[in-house]
């Protein structure tokens, strides 16, 4: 069964939109703790965020609110600095995903570069993992970034999914389907787990999930948050885990 990773960062940008940074007292509205608790009620499995160092929308509050309300996993993104990383041993989430992190970005366009980046990655990891913090990296879908996540110490990869979701074209599709079924294949005969995430709706998931072998969580935000203007958000949640639910696991024959 494929898990979903409920992401609230838009929740946070529209509370920000009115009371940005706000510090302390009751949170002001949208509650991130109370859409991160009807995500739970709802069934996702885990619930993710990003702490951004320039704290657009989710701030140290929202990650220490959530580390205490939730019995479902806290996912942690962010990227793989020393001022981010103090910050995951002081909340200690479940689990942290090591991003790439642009100011100028509207939001995160590509994934980590492990392979260049493999000494600075594997401080972080051992750091994390002395807390016992679950380490995952957010990947583009190629065999040696697969491979050198692995060797920083990751346990878990999450495949950037946005050239996929990006695709205009059929044959752009397929082959990016094609990437990221050989990057699945790959992570999992490395003993990791494999997640996904950056652009899925639901429209272009079904497609993705039968083709991709071996997935264990898509975290999905933008998508949910967006059908929940018009439906709600338990709505939308439970709208996902159908599609989630009711796939088939086929993955296309190379």
């Amino acid at each position: 069964m494929l898990h979903l990773g409920l992401n609230i960062d838009h929740i946070a940008t529209l509370r920000e939109a009115r009371y940005r940074g706000w510090k302390r007292g009751l949170p002001p509205e949208p509650n991130l703790v109370q859409a991160a608790l009807l995500g739970e009620r709802a069934g996702a499995a885990q619930i993710t965020v990003h702490l951004r160092e320039d704290r657009r929308h989710i701030q140290e509050a929202d990650v220490r609110n959530l580390a205490r309300a939730l019995r479902i996993p806290l996912n942690l993104e962010m990227a793989a600095t020393p001022a981010m990383t103090a910050q995951a041993l002081r909340f200690k989430p479940r689990e942290v995903c090591l991003v790439p992190e642009n100011r100028q970005e509207v939001t995160t366009e590509g994934g980590l570069d492990a392979a260049g980046d493999l000494p600075r990655l594997r401080k972080v990891t051992r750091q994390l993992h002395a807390a016992k913090i679950i380490v995952s990296a957010f990947i583009d879908p190629e065999i040696a970034q697969v491979e050198a996540a692995h060797r920083a110490g990751a346990e878990v990869v999450e495949l950037h999914t946005g050239a996929y979701a990006n695709a205009t074209s059929t044959r752009a599709r397929n082959e990016e389907l094609r990437r990221h079924g050989r990057a699945a294949a790959q992570a999992h005969a490395l003993g990791l787990q494999v997640n996904a995430g950056h652009g899925l709706h639901y429209t272009n998931l079904r497609e993705y999930i039968e083709d991709v072998p071996h997935l264990h969580t898509l975290n999905i935000g933008h998508a949910i948050i967006a059908r929940a203007v018009f439906v709600g958000l338990d709505q939308a949640i439970r709208e996902m885990l159908e599609l989630l639910a009711s796939h088939e696991f086929t993955p296309r024959a190379e």
